[in-house]
């Protein structure tokens, strides 16, 4: 599988790790959890880490934007973590597509990730993680 979902903080941040092509496929199984955290929470935050990653089927990259476009305004933060320059510049070109705040980290730094996406959120919130299945 090249995507795996985890809600962290009761939900209000969706942890998306890729590996590998994303596919169509992929985005079928991350929408619904992605609009479902929307729904829940109004704007959401998103930890995507990038490990063996390799980028997007031409189908997959469509979903994308058509995600991108339909929510471009309930993301309040990115956090984009990953080990290749291709990576860091994807963080600056994703910056016109949505009104959140984006930074990238390497993988050196997941720990000031984990703790930038999730400053200011109350701290009653739940900091366990859970797996989406």
């Amino acid at each position: 599988m090249s995507v795996e979902l985890y809600k962290e903080n009761d939900g209000k941040v969706l942890n998306v790790r890729v590996s590998g092509k994303l596919t169509k496929e992929d985005y079928a199984l991350f929408v619904p959890e992605f609009e479902k955290s929307i729904i829940d929470h109004g704007k959401i935050r998103i930890l995507f880490e990038m490990n063996d990653f390799h980028g997007w089927e031409a189908a997959a990259l469509w979903e994308d934007l058509k995600l991108d476009f339909k929510h471009w305004a309930d993301i309040e933060r990115i956090a984009m973590v990953g080990d290749k320059a291709w990576q860091e510049g994807m963080s600056f070109f994703c910056k016109p597509f949505t009104t959140a705040k984006v930074r990238y980290f390497g993988h050196h730094e997941l720990d000031r990730a984990r703790q930038w996406i999730s400053e200011g959120i109350l701290a009653a919130t739940e900091q366990s993680q859970t797996k989406i299945d």
